[in-house]
């Protein structure tokens, strides 16, 4: 749409149209030096360059001066942050956690169910529900105030209950299942349709009907929590897997002789994955491994975030688990559990472990995990998109984080 055509639909009383100044903005594929962003009621009608087009003069024009604009982060593995944890919180709490993953640049993101007794389970999704269709309605009581930025949860992440025992990580034993059709409907039902992605562990009996029936829903099937040979982990994908869950831990280890999940993973170019580039589940070295194979447009940054993110050392809650954090490590009976990580640190790291630019760096913590789970309108700079951005420091801080428009 140009920018003629855009002005012609305004009408009096319409909401004001704001164009957004910086040093340099980020789609995140294209670089556009001295960018005019264009925002109409929460969208983005245009963008363009101070070389190619002038501001209206009926615009409200907001110089961000020497920032660099970036599409929000979105994080499709959630668990929670500010003392708040997805699974327990009230809808009345998540604008705390909201608040602040706007801090670190957050957008949009996945609440992430654990492995919890089924009907807790369910009552969790029900709630989570109630929380993302009230983000759809800004008129909601719950949402922010007008000018209030907070980050929207935009889908539910089932990690759990259809997992590997021997591959479980702190999830609780006594509460997974094996897949069927029957307990993944239930949970759907649960969630009223919000469900967009889910971990499976590919091995399981049952694993490729599910899958395939969380397929046909446009739900991201992501193989993890898994012990699978390579043939399994081949199959999952044949079944309508497309994606990996923080590749490398809670999977069978790389075996130069007995190839399992991981090298599925890390070789099939129908899969994106992710990965928890804190330094902590990860080697640095690895994270530089894990991105040179599946490269700058499969590579997905996560945080597997607990409550604890944001937080002091203490004890916490991670769904029905208890959780430990000292020195920036969850742990539960002696085990990593989630982490307090925040999406810039990743990207920081990202840059910092793999020698990765900035610009793509962005790539792996917006568009790549917004395309992979089929959120069209975020993680990207474009004509339609919702206008979810961040301005950043040259090094990649965070200063300032737009939801919508809201935070201006």
């Amino acid at each position: 749409m140009t920018l003629q055509l855009w002005r012609c639909r305004r009408f009096p009383g319409s909401v004001p149209m704001i164009v957004v100044s910086a040093k340099r903005l980020y789609t995140p594929q294209e670089k556009i030096d001295d960018p005019l962003l264009f925002i109409e009621d929460g969208i983005v009608p245009a963008i363009s360059s101070r070389t190619q087009q002038e501001v209206p003069k009926n615009a409200t024009l907001v110089d961000l001066e020497d920032s660099i604009l970036s599409p929000g982060f979105v994080d499709i593995h959630l668990h929670g942050g500010a003392g708040i944890d997805v699974m327990r919180s009230s809808l009345s709490e998540l604008p705390r956690l909201n608040r602040f993953l706007t801090q670190h640049g957050v957008t949009a993101y996945f609440p992430t169910t654990v492995a919890a007794p089924l009907e807790e389970t369910c009552q969790s999704l029900s709630r989570l529900a109630d929380a993302i269709e009230a983000a759809e309605h800004p008129v909601s009581k719950h949402t922010a105030a007008k000018d209030e930025a907070q980050a929207k949860p935009v889908g539910i992440h089932l990690e759990g209950p259809f997992l590997s025992h021997k591959r479980r990580g702190v999830h609780p034993p006594e509460y997974l299942l094996d897949p069927t059709p029957e307990a993944f409907d239930r949970l759907w039902q649960a969630a009223r349709g919000h469900v967009r992605m889910m971990t499976i562990a590919p091995e399981l009996p049952g694993a490729p009907d599910v899958i395939a029936e969380a397929a046909s829903r446009k739900v991201l099937v992501s193989i993890g929590h898994s012990d699978a040979l390579l043939q399994s982990a081949h199959a999952a994908v044949q079944a309508g897997a497309r994606h990996a869950t923080h590749t490398f831990n809670a999977m069978r280890p790389l075996d130069h002789r007995d190839p399992g999940i991981v090298t599925e993973v890390l070789t099939n170019p129908q899969l994106s994955a992710d990965i928890i580039a804190d330094g902590i589940h990860i080697a640095p070295e690895v994270v530089k491994l894990f991105l040179q194979a599946k490269g700058l447009e499969r590579s997905v940054l996560i945080t597997d975030a607990t409550a604890a993110a944001g937080m002091p050392d203490g004890t916490y809650q991670l769904g029905p688990i208890q959780v430990e954090v000292k020195e920036g490590k969850c742990t539960a009976h002696g085990k990593l559990a989630g982490s307090v990580l925040t999406m810039d640190r990743a990207v920081h790291n990202v840059m910092a472990f793999a020698g990765w630019s900035l610009q793509n760096a962005l790539r792996a913590a917006t568009l790549n995990p917004a395309s992979a789970a089929g959120l069209s309108r975020h993680g990207t700079l474009a004509p339609g998109a919702e206008a979810n951005f961040v301005a950043l420091t040259s090094d990649g801080k965070v200063k300032k984080t737009i939801v919508r428009g809201r935070g201006l």
